[in-house]
């Protein structure tokens, strides 16, 4: 149990405290609540007062007896029996619940809202009836005097099934487009709902016509509040016959007097989050207002605040045992919270030893669930050196991992990695480094930091994938959060030149993508490279070696790739080593010549290399006609290129300016020409050549 105090308000955390591990033995237990002292102060109020994962809404029967919760996973509810401080019952459902309501005074008559528009009724055996919604529901309640249930969610309308007749009945018409929350006066049977807009509209169940309208969502602004968003209506209750209040979506409540169109109290949370839930306690005049955060009791007449209370996990349902100051809190982790302030109210009946064991109570200061033992898989018992200690009784299986004592932990840890403080130290001081350059000028990138091929390679593929209408279009893995990791954290940092990876990924090299691929100068295809004869002993020697290790089982698939991989790799790595030490030799194509080694156009297909001098010289012409507006003319066997621009009506004095001008660089570079030319003089051909 933990003791808080706020405003001089003492509460009282009764899901406070260590957890004792289920695996361990009862010797063990008893052992272990003899020596630690918080352990024998704690106090478990209801057994399994839990939820798998999260609970999502509590309620107190009317009778006060019984306490039910709904939560996931698997989705079901839970009944809890007050009288023996444990669990009735359990029932599991398909659907989450999205709302339930107890409609006797006791467990036996239920239903419940799901997620999927399903409504179900269930009696003290089980479901007794299920029928649909035609929308998807949000809240709901029931009016006993009429025996008709109201549904209202993301539609306009506001439907009802009679449970006495079992059918729906003329949904009521609304002005707005969809509604968050529901609510019914007892003591007149006035109907409101409030709406995603920040109306708030009430219905007559006597007439079935809307009787008035309230805009909260304007009164919500004032000069204190501070409302960022449009003022939805979350939340909505009534203290007594004319008293309501009205929660919003920007985290203010507005409390009325519905014979007023204007709110005389406006009260704002100011987190900014939506109200989920408000209770009234009337014995003090206070107001429970709960929001995701925290839950706060404030003073009706002026909002002078009480107390609050906060916890580690997100609030999603109170409950107020009535007449007490006993209050349970449903939220995003397994224990439902049950609190205790004693100047709220007296402790219920079923639980009145909570008054004298108050005032001896004391802080506790607790951390997390299994204080004195470490989770660790086998991957970090590998590193810490441990994994001699499985099978003994230092190490705990559980699940995917054991449960290791924190001090044998820490002494482990300590021994493994002795320079670890000195990696935190390193890190820290990068990170400020890197924190006072962030005034300098950054050169921005749409690639990451970490795996910048991997992201080259996913963008490119999404593209294509775009541009290709009749394929399905993939989730873009650079946007998913569920990935971010890959590209933010270095730890999964991929190297493609590792020989592990090449082994796991045979073909990685078969699908290269065409961004990857090197630019070469197109006159490379002119020529064919002369192979060496030198190291060719050495891949005999090879290829027998791996012939002679092959077994039966190379037959398979994967196995062949991977070891004509680790060939490849083995090959490669051979002939960097000989193409550093050897001089690599080309030869000029049989169907090339000098005149076309440069010509970017080098597509010619081998037909038109064949053809005669005349048939060139006409393809010749017929394209200078083409191009009426050029010459070209080539440069003989050196492969430049020389053209000319003619204009019809400036042709003559272009000439006499090209003579003149021009003369000299011509003549620079004729005498450049004969210095590059080869002479045939002194070259000697074999026989076979002819």
């Amino acid at each position: 149990m933990q003791v808080s105090e706020v405003n001089d308000i003492k509460i009282y955390n009764l899901s406070h405290g260590k957890t004792i591990p289920e695996w361990l033995s009862d010797r063990k237990k008893r052992l272990l609540v003899k020596k630690d002292v918080d352990l024998r102060r704690r106090i478990q109020l209801i057994q399994d007062f839990e939820m798998p994962s999260v609970s999502r809404c509590v309620e107190v029967s009317p009778d006060g007896q019984y306490i039910l919760s709904t939560g996931v996973y698997k989705p079901r509810v839970r009944c809890y029996d007050v009288n023996q401080l444990a669990m009735k019952f359990e029932r599991c459902f398909d659907e989450e619940v999205v709302k339930f309501k107890i409609l006797s005074e006791d467990y036996t008559k239920l239903v419940f809202l799901f997620v999927d528009r399903y409504v179900e009724l269930h009696s003290q055996s089980g479901r007794y009836y299920r029928i649909r919604i035609p929308r998807f529901g949000r809240d709901m309640v029931y009016n006993d005097s009429t025996c008709d249930l109201y549904f209202v969610g993301d539609s306009s309308h506001v439907y009802r099934l009679n449970l006495e007749i079992g059918s729906f009945l003329k949904p009521f018409d609304t002005k707005s487009i969809s509604f968050n929350t529901c609510a019914i006066n007892r003591y007149h049977n006035l109907f409101v709902c409030g709406s995603h807009e920040g109306m708030v509209e009430s219905f007559d169940p006597r007439t079935k016509s809307c009787v008035g309208v309230l805009d909260c969502g304007l009164s919500s602004v004032t000069n204190e509040s501070i409302v960022d968003g449009i003022p939805s209506v979350t939340y909505v209750t009534f203290r007594d016959a004319i008293h309501m209040a009205v929660g919003t979506a920007t985290g203010q409540i507005l409390l009325y007097d519905i014979r007023s169109s204007k709110p005389y109290l406006v009260k704002d949370h100011r987190y900014g989050l939506p109200i989920k839930d408000i209770e009234f306690i009337d014995d003090l005049d206070l107001i429970a207002s709960m929001d995701s955060k925290i839950v706060k009791l404030w003073h009706r007449n002026d909002g002078q605040p009480y107390t609050a209370i906060q916890a580690d996990s997100d609030f999603n349902d109170l409950c107020i045992v009535p007449n007490t100051g006993m209050l349970f809190v449903a939220n995003e982790a397994p224990k439902i919270l049950s609190y205790y302030m004693p100047s709220v109210g007296p402790a219920p009946k079923w639980c009145s030893f909570l008054d004298r064991i108050t005032e001896e109570l004391e802080e506790s200061n607790e951390n997390t669930i299994y204080d004195d033992y470490q989770f660790v898989t086998q991957k970090d018992l590998e590193d810490l050196g441990l994994t001699h200690l499985m099978g003994t009784n230092l190490l705990k299986a559980y699940m995917h991992g054991f449960f290791i004592d924190i001090r044998l932990y820490h002494k482990a840890k300590a021994s493994s990695d002795p320079f670890a403080y000195e990696e935190y130290k390193r890190k820290k001081i990068k990170e400020k480094i890197e924190s006072q350059r962030a005034d300098r000028v950054n050169i921005k990138s749409d690639l990451p930091k970490v795996n910048k091929q991997l992201a080259q390679r996913l963008a490119f593929e999404a593209q294509n994938v775009s541009q290709k209408s009749s394929k399905k279009s993939k989730p873009d893995l650079l946007k998913d959060d569920r990935f971010k990791d890959i590209f933010t954290n270095p730890d999964f940092e991929i190297n493609e030149q590792s020989e592990d990876y090449r082994l796991l990924h045979p073909v990685i090299n078969k699908n290269v993508p065409k961004f990857q691929t090197e630019s070469k100068p197109k006159y490379v295809k002119n020529f064919d490279e002369i192979p060496s004869d030198s190291g060719s002993d050495n891949n005999s020697d090879f290829d027998e070696q791996e012939s002679e290790s092959e077994s039966s089982d190379d037959n398979h698939k994967w196995t062949e790739e991977v070891k004509q991989n680790f060939r490849q790799f083995k090959e490669e790595n051979r002939n960097k080593e000989r193409e550093s030490r050897v001089t690599k030799f080309y030869k000029l194509k049989d169907h090339k010549s000098f005149a076309n080694i440069n010509d970017m156009n080098s597509n010619v297909d081998e037909e038109k290399t064949k053809s005669t001098f005349e048939e060139r010289l006409r393809d010749f012409d017929a394209n200078n006609q083409l191009n009426s507006g050029s010459t070209s003319k080539s440069g003989g066997v050196y492969g430049n290129r020389v053209m000319t621009f003619k204009v019809k009506s400036e042709e003559k004095n272009k000439k006499q300016n090209y003579n003149n001008n021009n003369k000299e660089e011509m003549e620079k570079h004729l005498l450049e020409r004969k210095q590059v030319a080869r002479r045939a003089k002194g070259l000697k051909f074999s026989k076979k050549m002819f």
